[in-house]
């Protein structure tokens, strides 16, 4: 009788465990919530940096390793991985398809239909070179620049996917924890939305218990897509304030929690 007691309380210790996982299921947390910023410009450093600092949240830098804003501020770079912000690989050069619609910004030289799989492969292992001089890691997130997977038909990222820890993508979704493609990992490119906007989404990431990515480029300018500092700071204040329901992490962190979960089914 004792035995069978015992058991009973094991397997409902068990089942408790399981309901409350999955009610909390992003590190105990309701949903998730990843502050990305793309293309290494100096408005990262001077704005997003140190906003994100002032209210102790951290952030995702995709770095592109031949940007003059990172081979002029490593210092301050390096400074900001020992803060806990997270460095991800861009590629060297940024290259995109400029047989894609609008893309007059597209250099021959940065043409992603000029590349081939090798030579992008060299560029984005010449990255991870540069940016573990940087921080001194080993283990790395991507980021599609332009949200460009393939050369022509070919997808590239699979001859780099072993490098790697997960891979962000430029498609936007919301995404429940078992639907996360660590190698495509969706997230919604910001340009001019309103703080109140930007709240917004965030909160139905709360109602929907979701990951949420936030795609950044210029903050407070520094490029053609933008938030403004204030949209931005009043972003953050709302994380902060409701850090208790929210999950605001790098997205290292982030993939490393799902593919630990996975493991654990």
């Amino acid at each position: 009788m004792k035995t069978y007691l015992f058991k009973l309380i094991v397997l409902l210790s068990v089942l408790t465990t399981a309901i409350s996982a999955n009610s909390q299921p992003w590190n105990g947390k309701p949903c998730a919530v990843v502050l990305t910023y793309d293309d290494a410009i100096d408005a990262h450093l001077d704005h997003a940096v140190p906003a994100l600092d002032s209210f102790g949240l951290k952030g995702t830098f995709y770095l592109i390793g031949g940007s003059g804003a990172v081979g002029n501020r490593i210092p301050e770079w390096r400074k900001a991985a020992t803060r806990g912000h997270e460095l991800g690989n861009h590629t060297g050069y940024h290259p995109c398809s400029g047989s894609e619609p609008n893309r007059s910004f597209v250099k021959p030289e940065n043409d992603l239909d000029n590349y081939t799989i090798g030579r992008m492969k060299e560029e984005i292992r010449l990255t991870n070179v540069i940016l573990k001089a940087i921080d001194g890691k080993t283990e790395r997130t991507f980021a599609f620049p332009c949200g460009d997977e393939k050369i022509h038909d070919t997808p590239y990222y699979e001859a780099v996917k072993k490098d790697f820890i997960a891979a962000r993508g430029a498609s936007p979704k919301f995404l429940h924890i078992d639907s996360v493609h660590l190698h495509d990992i969706n997230a919604y490119a910001v340009n001019g939305e309103s703080a109140d906007t930007l709240i917004k989404m965030v909160k139905k990431a709360q109602q929907t218990q979701t990951l949420l990515v936030f795609m950044f480029h210029g903050v407070g300018g520094g490029h053609d897509l933008n938030v403004g500092l204030s949209e931005h700071s009043q972003l953050l204040r709302y994380l902060k304030a409701n850090e208790n329901e929210i999950w605001i992490s790098t997205m290292i962190e982030v993939a490393k929690y799902i593919k630990a979960r996975k493991h654990d089914w």
